[in-house]
């Protein structure tokens, strides 16, 4: 047997292995970027302190193919007035409740509570002094900012349509240059500049 032949061979399988595990990694990676998560980048301060200016998030893009959200889910969706923007913002009204905001005071009236229940907001730390009322249609979701005070949301634009939902943050990563304890001095510095 010729030496050249031995090696050749090795060298044979190296790049076939090698062209399979592209394929796999292929037919793997895409179909789960595309329909199952995908990531993401916080712009903006409406979600402080919950969540950063630059902060990276990987989005579950399946559940709520099976499941709505819920009062309080922070959703991904695409922004109604302009479907190519992604936004990010708190479920607080649910389909057919109306929201009623007072001073500030957010409050729900549904079939279970006709004279409303006042919501606990724990995650709402600089508020805004508002008043709104407002009803949801069927599929239509009233969501607002954690930053009340600099969010745009469904008291600037009005509802959400349930299908311009993308999905949940999943995970989340800080980058190195925001730490936890820095972050509300980043986006303060990061909004003085607009």
């Amino acid at each position: 047997m010729n030496p050249t032949e031995e090696k050749a061979a090795p060298r044979s399988d190296f790049f076939k292995e090698s062209i399979k595990l592209i394929l796999l990694a292929v037919l793997i990676v895409i179909p789960f970027r595309l329909y199952i998560a995908q990531p993401f980048i916080v712009d903006g301060a409406s979600m402080d302190p919950t969540f950063a200016s630059g902060q990276y998030l990987i989005v579950d893009e399946l559940t709520y193919h099976f499941n709505t959200p819920e009062r309080g889910s922070v959703l991904i969706f695409k922004y109604p007035r302009d479907p190519k923007k992604y936004f990010i913002k708190r479920v607080i009204g649910l389909p057919g409740e109306t929201v009623v905001i007072s001073g500030g005071q957010v409050t729900i009236i549904n079939t279970l509570n006709p004279d409303g229940f006042a919501l606990d907001e724990p995650y709402v730390e600089f508020r805004k002094n508002d008043n709104l009322n407002y009803t949801l249609g069927v599929g239509e979701y009233f969501v607002m900012g954690d930053n009340r005070a600099q969010s745009a949301d469904s008291r600037v634009w009005g509802p959400l349509p349930e299908a311009n939902i993308i999905g949940r943050p999943f995970i989340s990563f800080i980058p190195p240059d925001i730490l936890p304890g820095d972050a509300r001095n980043y986006q303060s510095e990061n909004n003085q500049n607009n």
